[in-house]
């Protein structure tokens, strides 16, 4: 869950990295309205599903206008420049990157032309079959232009060369021919200067859902998006649909058939607890998995407490269902935040204490049981252990309300390595003694998938299970950095399996000038740059 910082729970050990979504998107076809701060309002909600980079596009009718750069939504806008994303249409985007590294130059939403005007596009989830489509855009546009060109090297980026589409197509026609080629995660909502569209992949694994406003709709990743903006919710986007919505309103078509596979990590962690996904509440699936977590793993104890934030609903559940009482033994710093300032050594080896502080009055001499979510590497739960032991514990139990992370995830959650995931080889009582609890229990992977009320077979459980719905190519095409991956050695070694796509990543061809032009505009908060796909 996010705190006022926009950071996630598992951001509590410097250097350590949790588990982190790959974006969160906005759309809003609404004439009459601010759509540009409507945008940001879905963003601000959608904060904790990425926190490298921020952007919103907007259109009057005529041009898309653009401004992006990198931090929270918070430090990227203010009412200068919202003021001059005038229009509406708008799409909006908060990125954490899966591929493609954190750069400004792989922002979103991407802009990139098309047969009858430009496409802005902004994306939450992770391809599989990105080298296949890049080959596809080499041999389509043998010219690189628009966001390859720049430098981008995200999916996304691929996406949008790809919606370049034939002169006698529109870029709804050319959506309907492209979308079945994606392989992965993906919730694209897009625009082009009249309409404004959204597409979910055939087994729709990451979130999207339609709203309604009074005059418009609005299309985001969560529905707390929607109800921060005034917006009722009507229904998900549908596995496998494209939503179209303009001046003759809203019509939808289907270019996959739905094999619908949705990832419980959503559920676990991912979400905001006010989101409701497939009409399951998550802060109610989290209650449940303590209550399951608490039937399956009893201990006696005095007091449970919880990992702020993402840990206090399976908390609360487990205290029910084990009558042993419920208390806050951890106070969260929720304004730490991104500092460009660097923690002295001194302050560094303070680790886990910089964001979380314990309640020495509430923890001293008591059996505690410690509620979290998930365990990636385990460094955050051995510190916590040790930081509660220092305050006075008597005993400390950890339950995790989740099975063991073993496996990666290649669907847009960035995930540490295999080799990196402490429960990878590792049996429960070892990672036990590795984090130092006195007892240590993860939820079964039937209790987790009964507390969403889901069947099993409209989940994805690939970071669990290792079974992964979506076909993956070989591991030479998948990683975050595929697109950045060097060229071949002047002394002839092997170039690598990337070398094929070298040429149209090729820095001599990149437009380097315009970059630096809209890179200064941006951070000088200046007007945001008009239709740049029509300049080229």
């Amino acid at each position: 869950m996010a705190g006022g910082d926009g950071l996630l729970s598992h951001d509590l050990l410097p250097g350590e990295k949790g588990p982190q979504d790959a974006c969160g998107v906005f759309g809003v076809w609404a004439p009459g309205e601010e759509v540009a701060k409507l945008s940001y309002f879905g963003l601000y909600a959608l904060q904790h599903r990425g926190q490298e980079s921020a952007g919103i596009a907007t259109s009057d009718g005529g041009k898309i206008l653009i401004y992006k750069d990198m931090g929270l939504v918070s430090q990227v806008f203010n009412e200068a420049a919202l003021s001059t994303l005038i229009g509406h249409i708008a799409v909006g985007h908060t990125r954490y990157s899966t591929t493609g590294s954190s750069s400004w130059q792989n922002a979103q939403p991407t802009l990139g032309r098309t047969s009858g005007g430009t496409v802005a596009l902004g994306h939450n989830g992770n391809l599989t079959n990105t080298a296949e489509l890049l080959q596809l855009v080499h041999e389509r546009y043998p010219k690189v232009e628009g966001e390859l060109a720049r430098g981008n090297t995200t999916d996304t980026a691929v996406i949008t060369a790809l919606f370049t589409g034939d002169l006698d197509h529109t870029l709804e026609a050319t959506a309907l021919e492209v979308l079945p080629r994606l392989r992965g995660a993906f919730c694209l909502v897009f625009m082009d200067e009249t309409t404004l569209y959204a597409a979910r992949d055939p087994q729709g694994v990451r979130p999207l859902v339609l709203g309604r406003l009074e005059r418009g709709w609005v299309v985001a990743s969560e529905t707390a998006a929607l109800d921060i903006v005034g917006a009722s919710f009507v229904r998900e986007v549908e596995p496998g649909e494209l939503i179209t919505i303009d001046e003759d309103g809203l019509r939808t078509q289907r270019f996959a058939e739905a094999k619908p596979a949705g990832c419980v990590f959503e559920y676990v962690y991912l979400a905001r607890p006010d989101t409701t996904i497939a009409g399951r509440g998550v802060h109610e699936a989290r209650v449940e998995m303590g209550r399951r977590l608490a039937q399956e793993y009893p201990v006696e104890a005095d007091l449970v407490i919880p990992t702020p934030e993402s840990g206090t609903p399976a908390a609360i559940g487990y205290a029910q269902a084990s009558g042993i009482p419920f208390g806050q033994g951890l106070v969260k710093n929720s304004y730490v935040g991104r500092t460009f300032i660097q923690p002295s050594e001194t302050i560094r080896q303070r680790g886990i204490k910089l964001k979380l502080n314990p309640l020495k009055a509430v923890i001293k001499g008591k059996r505690l049981i410690v509620v979290d979510d998930s365990i990636v590497r385990g460094n955050t739960q051995r510190a916590l252990v040790s930081m509660l032991r220092e305050a006075g514990a008597a005993e400390v139990h950890v339950r995790i309300s989740s099975p063991p992370i073993t496996w990666p995830c290649f669907y847009g959650i960035d995930f540490a390595s295999r080799a990196e995931l402490i429960a990878t080889g590792l049996g429960v009582d070892e990672v036990r003694q590795a984090i130092g609890a006195d007892s240590l229990g993860y939820l079964s992977p039937g209790g987790m998938i009964a507390a969403t009320e889901q069947p099993p077979e409209r989940l994805c459980t690939a970071c669990f299970t290792g079974v992964y719905p979506i076909p993956l190519p070989d591991s030479a095409h998948l990683g975050k950095n595929l697109l950045e991956r060097p060229v071949a050695a002047s002394n002839g070694c092997d170039p690598g399996p990337d070398a094929e796509f070298e040429t149209l990543l090729d820095p001599a061809t990149s437009l380097h000038t315009e970059t630096v032009r809209e890179e200064a505009l941006t951070q000088q908060g200046k007007p945001p740059i008009g239709d740049p796909g029509r300049q080229e």
